[in-house]
């Protein structure tokens, strides 16, 4: 029986960006369980799975938009390093949080650092990134 919109379906999955970098796998532990249609995972990765059947292998490419979206240059700010706690050394790659005007934490990462200012970024990580998956269909739950 195939996976059809509004199944429950159970799948492993291993996550890699376009060069080869993995950025989450299920293989370690058990598999994800959601309903097609449901929007719990991303909709490129609803999409593909329709049609499936259990033991089923497939990869496939999600392109950013059918995910998270494109980068938004507008969540990306210089701030001086005179605004930064003094003992904070920043260097690209560092993650930072902020609390925003409603008192929520914000994720950011430094992504240039440079003698009077540190540019940072509050765009999720792999927003803007395509996204290769290979999910085996584990099962169709009743």
């Amino acid at each position: 029986m195939a996976a059809q919109n509004g199944d429950k379906v159970r799948v492993h999955y291993t996550g890699k960006l376009t060069d080869g970098t993995v950025f989450d796998t299920s293989r370690e532990g058990d598999p994800i369980e959601f309903a097609i249609g449901s929007q719990m995972v991303i909709s490129g990765f609803e999409s593909a799975v329709v049609g499936m059947e259990p033991g089923d292998s497939k990869s496939f490419t999600v392109a950013s938009t059918e995910a998270y979206g494109e980068h938004d240059p507008r969540l990306v700010q210089d701030v001086p390093r005179t605004e930064l706690p003094p003992e904070l050394e920043p260097h690209p790659g560092m993650r930072l949080t902020a609390t925003g005007r409603d008192g929520r934490e914000i994720g950011l990462v430094v992504t240039e650092v440079h003698a009077n200012v540190a540019r940072r970024d509050a765009d999720p990580p792999l927003r803007g990134r395509d996204r290769t998956f290979r999910t085996p269909l584990v099962e169709l739950p009743p």
